[in-house]
């Protein structure tokens, strides 16, 4: 083993930025280079555009799967300059194509939407394509940019006179750095939906051309949580009561607002979704204690007014109420707080207090007001308290 000292200094250090980090290390800023991370391409693609329509610029977006194995998200926004300028809001398409900006799109005027994997956006997509072209509809004219590997080709170019306006951004992905450039269909309708279910400002259009058979599905949800919740039930083809309990509440303590939809169905184990800011949270987080929290205090509350419970029967516990529940807690906040690179878990303090009671106080009106449902409920929770 040789003795000789190794030394370490700055000399050694190689700073990457910008496209060279990105390309290098792809997995740190879309999760992997498989199907997983692919798909991410696609959501991170879709952040701008989906921006555009829940702020009230864009009525629509329309995302293509092309039969070259390329992605095309469309809106019908007011369109992005490629320059810096007033109109582009100090930050024109290009800028956001080639710069690593963390930002964060809005929902109306407060609640980010977190679509992307760390909010970045444009930018990794260019530099993990090997081909990205731009098109802008803006004051009667289409121009279009092209990229490769995250570099601009030349400058925009002139390509006619057009009606109306928007942004289309079209890209490939570099078969050099994912496993795979097979998208699924399946996975990213799964997505937008639920997109769609919590934000019910939102029209997506997704497209597959690439079979001789081009499918469409139109995606667009009015009712909301409660829509998301009998979607899930009829998955399952579950029997579950019509009525799907909905509150929804702002709350400035946390700065944000919470909705939250639940019915119980006849039997099964308990199904909650829970979002922040449209982002799952697979591991819960302070909301999904406050919901539980609420409901096991509301049921429990209401089972002991009616003589359902005896004196000597304890509360009905957070760990027997989900019997046959199906849940969606969807919170919107300010400053979203995460525990962990992941961001699957949500630890903003004062949104448990404001879900509980929020919670407890929809879900006490909602047995008040259905008598005969709520008797059914919480017979259903009873006896499977006392089975155990």
């Amino acid at each position: 083993m040789s003795q000789k000292p190794i030394t370490y200094d700055a000399r050694h250090i190689q700073v990457l930025e910008g496209r060279e980090a990105v390309r290098k290390r792809p997995g740190m800023y879309i999760g992997s280079t498989g199907e997983r991370g692919l798909h991410q391409l696609v959501f991170e693609a879709a952040g701008r555009a989906l921006d555009e329509v829940v702020v009230g610029r864009a009525s629509r977006v329309e995302i293509t799967l092309l039969p070259d194995g390329g992605v095309r998200v469309a809106d019908d926004g007011p369109g992005c300059p490629f320059e810096d300028g007033e109109d582009a809001g100090g930050s024109g398409l290009h800028a956001v194509l080639t710069r690593l900006m963390i930002r964060e799109g809005r929902i109306g005027p407060r609640f980010p939407l977190l679509v992307g994997h760390l909010g970045i956006g444009l930018a990794v997509v260019n530099a993990l394509s090997s081909r990205l072209v731009a098109e802008v509809w803006y004051d009667g004219v289409r121009r279009v940019q092209e990229y490769a590997c995250g570099v601009a080709s030349g400058a925009p170019t002139n390509a006619g006179p057009v009606d109306g306006t928007g942004t289309s951004i079209s890209f490939w992905p570099d078969a050099g750095i994912f496993e795979t450039t097979e998208y699924s269909f399946t996975e990213l309708t799964e997505r937008f939906r639920e997109l769609a279910f919590l934000n019910r400002d939102l029209e997506i259009t997704l497209t597959d051309t690439r079979t001789s058979e081009p499918c469409s599905i139109r995606l667009r949800s009015a009712g909301g949580a409660r829509d998301m919740v009998a979607f899930l039930d009829e998955q399952e083809s579950a029997s579950a009561d019509p009525e799907v309990p909905w509150i929804e509440r702002e709350d400035p303590r946390m700065a944000g607002m919470v909705e939250v939809a639940l019915r119980w169905r006849a039997s099964g184990p308990e199904r909650c979704r829970s979002f922040a800011n449209s982002r799952p949270t697979p591991g819960g987080g302070t909301h999904v204690a406050g919901f539980h929290e609420a409901l096991s205090g509301a049921l429990t509350a209401y089972a002991r007014e009616r003589g359902l419970l005896t004196a000597a029967d304890p509360d009905l516990g957070t760990e027997l109420i989900g019997g046959g529940l199906t849940a969606v807690v969807s919170v919107k906040l300010e400053q979203p707080e995460f525990a962990g690179s992941t961001r699957g878990v949500l630890g903003n303090a004062a949104v448990r207090g404001c879900v509980r009671q929020a919670v407890y106080e929809g879900v006490g009106e909602w047995l008040s007001e259905h008598p005969q449902r709520a008797a059914a409920v919480i017979d259903q929770v009873v006896q499977g308290h006392r089975s155990h």
